[in-house]
């Protein structure tokens, strides 16, 4: 896979009170990927951004939400998520040290 669909795959890693236990009990990460990417897309770009080894990836695809925006009717987009296992002794620290 190159560089550049390697930054396309991945989005942003996704913070949340579910990812946090998640990433604690059961060694995940969870990202907002791209839409049509696919699971050894999304393995590949996690192992090479990071440099971690990769065990599973599931995917979820989020649904958009019927809102309201001034009483007019409007929807919000969908979107996906991966959750990525690691390997036993990976990690991945988004924030480097930065809390030290």
């Amino acid at each position: 896979m190159n560089q550049e669909r390697i930054f396309q795959v991945l989005h942003a890693p996704h913070v949340s009170e579910k990812s946090s236990i998640v990433g604690d009990v059961h060694n995940q990460v969870v990202f907002e990927v791209a839409k049509s990417a696919t699971k050894p897309e999304i393995a590949e770009a996690v192992a090479s951004l990071f440099g971690v080894k990769v065990d599973g990836v599931t995917t979820t695809n989020v649904k958009p939400k019927q809102k309201r925006f001034r009483g007019r009717p409007g929807t919000r987009s969908g979107w996906k998520k991966a959750y990525v296992t690691l390997a036993d002794g990976e990690e991945i620290d988004f924030l480097d040290g930065a809390t030290q």
